[in-house]
Parts: structure tokens; C-alpha cells; sequence
């Protein structure tokens, strides 16, 4: 196998540091690193790891990762590592090479949440509340030129890394400016950006300077390959690159033509390693939770949600409908329970800390205005607690996934894997996962609370033989494109 290169903002692994200073290492959370590990060898499942003076990776591996240091204890270990490479500083990678770029902290920040996080994640999720933002002003043109340098860092890293002719898989938004950036100091590589969010509708998009607009699309178009989860969010970005002066779009090619060079435009579904799911769901921690849950809840119906705290995850109306369906159908009170997972996300964002807040004061006054001595209608858990989430996809009757807008959202197909008796699936009709789940799903829109709570009345309704053969069609979608041929597919089409 030829060189290939992976750049992301999160890496698959993070360091935290004690008190005295010695850094502990675990592997890295979230998605794109559960999905990117799975074809790099590197580390899967949360937990700590240690230091390692005979699992070290070679020089020479196939796979190196360039990854941001996330925190002052990724700085400190990038900074004691060989150059930033953290494999060769004697921990155990999984297999994979690992270059963390001790980038300084302001310039992250900024980048990252500045830009990536509080425009970018906003404007392709179409979070925006428009009366009020965006703003671009004096400060946001700064924030702007921190997301530059941080994706020179990574240009930088890559062109000086690669071998000649080596494959350079460039990750998500926070490195839109990259492939750009590395074809200029690199023209002998193939290269690829994937983008693992939705994508904005031209005018939607147009909310952003128009200058920095453009920059992002010739950003991705400096890629050979530009890869999306879903044809609607590529047909989006083929919409909005019609807006770039001078490029020229072949719809029935699906090639975007600027300045001479041709980029391809593809959809690469990414599904669930089954087998690996149902193996680490197997281990005793996940089967000592997934006691306790039962016996927390007993012989009630179960209706599950996982998520983030993210604004996109529609948690408020999630459990807004939950609360309508208690109101509605009183006849389920006593005889259901609500298990929401809403793991604190991107705290340093002040809309996110407000939204999480927003959550707590929901699940009160749910457990307020129902709950009795022999019956709490509602367990809300804000800790993340990655084994006691794969217990309850296990447990559950209702998977609820209604966000107003998302990639894909591989909870809903994590669900119906892991799911011991076969569960109803309640998906949002704006989840990318829709495309590929409609059919067995129960489909809502994501903003009708109305039409949610009596989703989640149907779903609880279901006949089990019907709720087993919608989950076994399910699982069977949801496991048909893995993270390894999802990757594979993206590099072979650089060929």
C-alpha cells in the first residue's frame, strides 16, 4: 500500500494531565474517530491507555495521522514527542503513526471555535438566528486569519510528511482551506477532503462574507476528491460552487472545473462495523450497566436517546414530545420511561452551556409535573459514559434521533445493531441517515413536537414481530457500508 496520509482536527488519541505533571493517554472520542481508526489500526474504544516502549510505530508506517493538540496536556505531550510524534515517544498507537501539532493555543481557539464551531458548524447546520447573527466584523476577520494559520499548520505538516505520490485524506470542516493549501506546496499528491456535515444551500451559504465563502469552496476544490455523506449534501455543494467565479460545474460529470484543475465530487455512506460494535457491547462493563439500567427501569418500555448537547441534536423537543405523549396518552404514564444521554458538548460556546441548561430545566419540569414515588418518568444522565450507552441501545424498545439537521448520525444506526429485541427507530426526516433508513424508520419532522409525540405513540404500539423485522432491515442498511470500505472508497477514487 502507498503512503497515506490522514489529517483531522481530533486525533485518535488525547493526553490529561495529574496534578504532579505525568500524562495519561486515551484514545480519542466522537465519530470521525471511531470511524477513521477502524481502517488506520489506531485505538477504537474510549479508555486509557498507557505508555508503551514495544508498541511503538515504525518510521516508515503506511498510515501517519496529523492531529491538533486539543488541550495544554496534547501540548505538553506533542512538545516531549520526537517532533510532535507521539507514537515514537513509546505509546501505544494502535499501529498508526501519530503527528500532533502543538499549535499555540490562541490561534486553536480561534480557529476552532471562533470559526469552525460558532460559523462554519452554524451555517451548514443552519442554526443561525438571523436578526441577531451572524456578525462579521473587525474581530471575526481575526478570528479568520487564525483558521488560515491553523490550516497551514496542517498543509505545512502533511507537505513535509508525505513521500512523493502519497495520498493525503483531509477531514471535515475545520480543514477547508487545507487541500488548497497542500496541492500549492505539494502538486505530486491525491488528495481527498470529506466533509462530515451537512452542506449549506447556496443561499444559506451566501450568509458568509462573500470573500471567505469563496475561499472555503476553493479551499475543498483544491482537493482531487471531495467526498460527502449523502447526495444531498453534495448536490449542495455543487450548487454553491456555481457561485465561484470562473469554475465550472458538470452536473451529470459531477466535476467542478477551476483554474484548470478538475475536482470529482462524490457520496460515500458510512455505516457501522457490526462485528466490532457487538464485541466491545459483549464486555462485562457494558453487561453490568445494562443490569442496572434494567433494574432501574424494570418491566417498562424503554424509549432511548444518545446524543451530545449539541443545538443540531434537538434534545428540547425531543423531550418536549416526550412530555406531550405523557399529556396525551395518559394511559402510558406508569408504563414508560425516557433515557436521555446528553452529554455536555462544547462548553466553551456560551449558546451551547445555555442549551444545556435548557435540557436540565425540561427533564424537571418532566419529572416535576409526572413523576410519582414508584415511577420517575424520566433519567436524564449529562456524564459521558460510553459502556452505559451501548447498554441501553441494547435495552431499548423506542430509539428517538430527531435532529433539526445532521451529516449522518450514526446513532441511528448503532441503535438497531445493538438492539437485543428489535427496536422502533424514530428518525428525523433532516438526519443524513434518513436516505438510507426511511423505509423501516419512522419518520418526523424534527420541528412538529405534535407529530413526535404521536410517532413515539405508534412506535410504542408496534407489534414486536414488525418492530424485530423493521430492526433486522435496519441493522442490515446501517451495517452494508463500514468504516472501512467507506474509507477504501474514498482513496480508491483518487485513483
Amino acid at each position: 500500500m502507498s503512503q497515506v496520509l490522514v489529517a483531522s482536527n481530533r486525533g485518535p488519541v488525547s493526553f490529561s494531565s495529574s496534578e504532579g505533571g505525568a500524562l495519561t493517554m486515551r484514545r480519542g472520542g466522537g465519530g470521525l474517530v471511531s470511524g477513521l481508526a477502524a481502517v488506520t489500526g489506531a485505538p477504537r474504544n474510549p479508555g486509557p491507555l498507557s505508555p508503551s516502549a514495544t508498541g511503538t510505530a515504525s518510521e516508515a508506517s503506511d498510515v501517519l495521522w496529523v492531529c491538533a493538540s486539543l488541550g495544554e496536556a496534547d501540548r505538553t505531550a506533542a512538545r516531549r514527542s520526537p517532533d510532535g510524534r507521539i507514537d515514537l515517544a513509546g505509546y501505544e498507537t494502535g499501529g498508526a503513526a501519530v503527528r500532533m501539532l502543538d499549535i499555540p493555543e490562541a490561534t486553536f481557539q480561534r480557529a476552532y471555535n471562533a470559526v469552525a464551531n460558532s460559523t462554519l458548524w452554524f451555517v451548514h447546520h443552519l442554526l443561525y438566528d438571523t436578526p441577531r447573527s451572524p456578525h462579521f466584523d473587525a474581530r471575526a476577520r481575526r478570528d479568520w486569519q487564525s483558521y488560515e494559520a491553523y490550516n497551514a499548520a496542517f498543509a505545512d505538516a502533511l507537505a513535509r510528511d508525505a513521500a512523493q505520490g502519497a495520498k493525503a485524506a483531509i477531514q471535515d470542516y475545520h480543514l477547508s482551506l487545507a487541500p488548497r493549501m497542500l496541492r500549492d506546496r505539494r502538486p505530486d499528491l491525491k488528495i481527498v477532503h470529506f466533509s462530515h456535515t451537512p452542506w449549506a444551500p447556496p443561499e444559506y451559504y451566501s450568509l458568509l462574507p462573500d470573500d471567505i465563502g469563496t475561499q472555503i469552496l476553493l479551499g475543498i476544490l483544491g482537493a482531487d476528491h471531495a467526498g460527502f455523506l449523502t447526495e444531498r449534501w453534495a448536490s449542495a455543494f455543487l450548487d454553491c460552487c456555481e457561485l465561484v467565479p470562473g469554475a465550472r460545474v458538470d452536473r451529470a460529470a459531477r466535476t467542478v472545473t477551476c483554474s484548470g484543475h478538475v475536482t470529482h465530487v462524490g457520496v460515500h455512506g458510512l455505516g457501522i462495523d457490526g462485528t466490532a460494535l457487538r464485541q466491545r457491547a459483549a464486555e462485562q462493563d457494558v453487561v453490568e450497566r445494562a443490569r442496572a439500567l434494567r433494574e432501574q427501569v424494570g418491566d417498562r418500555q424503554l424509549i432511548v436517546r444518545i446524543d451530545r448537547t449539541e443545538l443540531s441534536k434537538n434534545i428540547v423537543r425531543g423531550l418536549a414530545a416526550y412530555r406531550e405523549l405523557l399529556v396525551n396518552h395518559p394511559e402510558w404514564r406508569g408504563r414508560v420511561v425516557h433515557l436521555a444521554f446528553a452529554y455536555p458538548s462544547r462548553y466553551d460556546l456560551p449558546e451551547y452551556r445555555e442549551y444545556t441548561a435548557a435540557v436540565e430545566r425540561m427533564a424537571k419540569q418532566i419529572t416535576d409535573e409526572f413523576g410519582t414515588a414508584d415511577w420517575d418518568p424520566l433519567i436524564l444522565q449529562v456524564n459521558d459514559d460510553y459502556p452505559r450507552s451501548l447498554a441501553a441501545y441494547g435495552l431499548a424498545d423506542v430509539l428517538l434521533v430527531n435532529p433539526i439537521r445532521d451529516g449522518m448520525n450514526l446513532v441511528a444506526k448503532e441503535g438497531p445493531v445493538l438492539s437485543e429485541r428489535g427496536c422502533a427507530l424514530v428518525l428525523s426526516r433532516e438526519a443524513g441517515a434518513a436516505a438510507e433508513l426511511s423505509e423501516d424508520a419512522l419518520m418526523v419532522n424534527p420541528y412538529d413536537v405534535s407529530q413526535t409525540a404521536e410517532t413515539l405513540h405508534r412506535a410504542l404500539l408496534m407489534p414486536h414481530a414488525e418492530r424485530a423485522r423493521r430492526c433486522a432491515r435496519l441493522t442490515a442498511a446501517a451495517t452494508a457500508l463500514p468504516p472501512q470500505r467507506w474509507f477504501a472508497d474514498q482513496l480508491a477514487a483518487l485513483d
